[in-house]
C-alpha cells in the first residue's frame, strides 16, 4: 500500500483505510461518555441507583486500562487486523448484550466487561496500524489528528447523542446503535492490509497480564470506595501499589533472564515518552471527570432529562470539533510542547468558568462558556500527546507502546469518572459539584506542569530496541 500519491499527501487507499480506524477510536470515546446522560433512565428502568450506574461506567473504563496492555501486546503475536477484528466483534456481541439487559448485573456483562474487554483488543491495533502504514512525518501526524479528533468528538459528542437517542427511543437504542457503526467498521475493514506478518511462536508473559490488570483494577477500586470506608480505600491503593510494583520487578527479572516480558522497561526510560503519557492521562481524566459531573449533577441535582443534559454538552462538542479541524495548522506553526501546554491552560480556565458562572445562574445555558473552552483546550492537545508518545520508539516497540499509551490513557478516564464521581455522588449537592470541579482544577495543574517539562526542540525518535532516556 503506497505511501504517498504524486501530490505528497497519504494515497487514496490510505485515506480509505483511515476511516475504520478512526470510527473505531470514535464509537470507543463514544461508549465512555453517553452513559453519563442516561443516568436517570437506567437506574429507574433497571431499579438502580445512580453509584450503579457509576459503578457501571467506572468497570467500563476500568476493563480497557486494565487490559489494553495485554491487549497491545497481542498484536505481534497474532496480527494486528485479526485484534482488530475480534474486538469488533466482542464489542458488538457486547453491545447487543448491553441493549437487551434486565438488569444492572447483566448490563455490567455486556457493556463493562464484554465492550470493555472488545475496546481492549481493537484500540491498540488502529494506532500501531497507523505508525506502521503512515511512515512520513506530517501524514502521520495528519492520521493521528484525524484519529484523536474523532476519539474527542465521540467523548464529548456522546451526552448528546445518546440524550438524543434516549429521549426519542430509550437508552437501550443507543447500544444498538453502537452495535450498527460496528458492523459498518469491520465492513470498512476488510481493505486493511497487516504491513508485518504476526508472530504466533512469539511468548506471551501471563504472568505480567494479570499482575497489571490485578495492579490497575485495585487502585481504581479504591478510589471507589473512598465515600464508603477510608480504611477499605487506602487498603486497596496500597495493594494496588504493590502489586504495580511487583509487575515491575517481574519485567525486570524476565528481561535480566533473557525472555520477553509484558512490557519492555526501555518504555520507562524515555523522559520524553513518560511525560507526554502523564499529559494523555490527565487530558482524558478531565474529559470523562468533568462530562460525569456535569451530566449527573445537570438530571440529579437540577432534574434534567437525557436531551436537556445532552444539548448543553454541545458546547464541548463544538469545542473539541474546532479545535481538532485546526490541529494540523496550529502543528505547522506551534511546537507540540506549546500546544500541548496551551491546551491545559485553556482546559483549567474553562473549568474556573464553570465553577463561576454556574454558581451564579439557575440557568443551564451557563455551562456552555465553561464546556466550550475546555472542548477547545483539549482537542488541542489530544493529538500532540500521541504524538509525542507513539514517536518515540521505532516499529519494535510500537505494540508495547500503543497498548501501554491507550492503557494510561484510558485509566485516566476510569479515575476521572472515579474521582471526580465519587466526591460529587457522595454529596449531590451544589458544594459537591464545586468540590468535583475544583479537584478536577487541580490535577489539570498537574497536566500543565507535566506539558512544560516536555523537551523544547522535538526528539528524535529511537531506533533502538532499547531507547536511551532523552534529556
Amino acid at each position: 500500500m503506497a505511501e504517498h500519491g504524486t501530490t505528497g499527501r497519504p494515497s487514496r487507499a490510505l485515506r480509505r483505510v483511515l476511516i475504520p480506524l478512526a470510527l473505531a477510536q470514535f464509537i470507543c470515546s463514544f461508549a465512555g461518555s453517553n452513559m453519563n446522560v442516561m443516568i436517570n433512565d437506567i437506574s429507574a428502568d433497571l431499579d438502580t441507583t445512580v453509584q450503579g450506574v457509576q459503578v457501571a461506567i467506572t468497570i467500563f473504563l476500568l476493563v480497557m486500562a486494565a487490559l489494553m496492555i495485554p491487549g497491545g501486546k497481542l498484536t505481534d503475536k497474532y496480527g494486528r487486523k485479526r485484534c482488530l477484528l475480534i474486538g469488533l466483534v466482542v464489542y458488538g456481541v457486547g453491545a447487543l448484550l448491553s441493549a437487551a439487559a434486565p438488569g444492572l448485573g447483566v448490563l455490567i456483562l455486556g457493556n463493562s466487561i464484554l465492550e470493555g474487554v472488545g475496546t481492549a483488543l481493537l484500540i491498540p491495533p488502529v494506532y500501531i496500524l497507523t505508525t506502521l502504514l503512515f511512515t512520513e512525518v506530517t501524514s502521520r501526524a495528519r492520521a493521528f489528528g484525524a484519529i484523536m479528533a474523532m476519539g474527542g468528538i465521540g467523548a464529548a459528542a456522546g451526552p448528546l447523542i445518546g440524550g438524543l437517542i434516549t429521549t426519542a427511543i430509550s437508552w437501550r437504542a443507543a447500544f444498538i446503535f453502537q452495535a450498527l457503526v460496528i458492523a459498518v467498521i469491520i465492513m470498512l475493514s476488510r481493505g486493511i492490509e497487516d504491513p508485518l506478518p504476526p508472530d504466533p511462536t512469539r511468548p506471551f508473559d501471563v504472568r505480567g497480564a494479570v499482575l497489571s490488570a490485578v495492579g490497575l483494577v485495585l487502585v481504581v477500586t479504591g478510589i471507589l470506595a473512598a465515600d464508603d470506608n477510608g480504611w477499605l480505600m487506602i487498603g486497596l491503593l496500597l495493594a494496588g501499589a504493590l502489586v504495580l510494583a511487583w509487575f515491575f520487578m517481574s519485567i525486570r527479572q524476565m528481561e535480566r533472564a533473557g525472555k520477553e516480558p509484558l512490557l519492555s522497561t526501555a518504555l520507562f526510560r524515555n523522559r520524553t515518552s513518560n511525560l507526554g503519557l502523564v499529559t494523555q492521562n490527565i487530558q482524558w481524566l478531565l474529559l470523562l471527570g468533568v462530562s460525569f459531573v456535569v451530566a449527573a449533577y445537570l438530571q440529579v441535582v437540577r432534574g434534567y432529562n437525557a436531551i436537556e443534559t445532552g444539548v448543553i454538552f454541545t458546547a464541548a462538542t463544538v469545542g473539541v470539533l474546532a479545535s481538532s479541524l485546526g490541529a494540523e495548522r496550529f502543528a505547522r506553526r506551534r511546537k507540540q510542547r506549546s500546544l500541548i501546554m496551551a491546551g491545559f491552560v485553556v482546559a483549567i480556565v474553562g473549568i474556573g468558568v464553570l465553577l463561576a458562572m454556574v454558581g451564579g445562574s439557575p440557568s443551564p445555558w451557563a455551562f456552555a462558556p465553561g464546556l466550550l473552552l475546555i472542548g477547545l483546550g483539549l482537542g488541542v492537545m489530544l493529538t500532540p500527546s500521541v504524538n509525542v508518545v507513539q514517536s518515540s520508539f521505532s516499529e519494535e516497540l510500537q505494540g508495547e507502546i500503543s497498548g501501554l499509551s491507550r492503557s494510561v490513557s484510558n485509566l485516566g478516564s476510569s479515575l476521572g469518572t472515579a474521582i471526580a464521581g465519587t466526591i460529587l455522588v457522595a454529596g449531590l449537592t451544589d458544594r459537591a459539584y464545586a468540590a468535583a470541579m475544583i479537584v478536577l482544577a487541580v490535577i489539570g495543574l498537574v497536566g500543565l506542569v507535566a506539558a512544560a517539562l516536555l523537551p523544547r526542540k522535538p526528539v528524535p525518535m529511537t531506533t533502538e530496541t532499547v531507547p536511551h532516556e532523552h534529556a
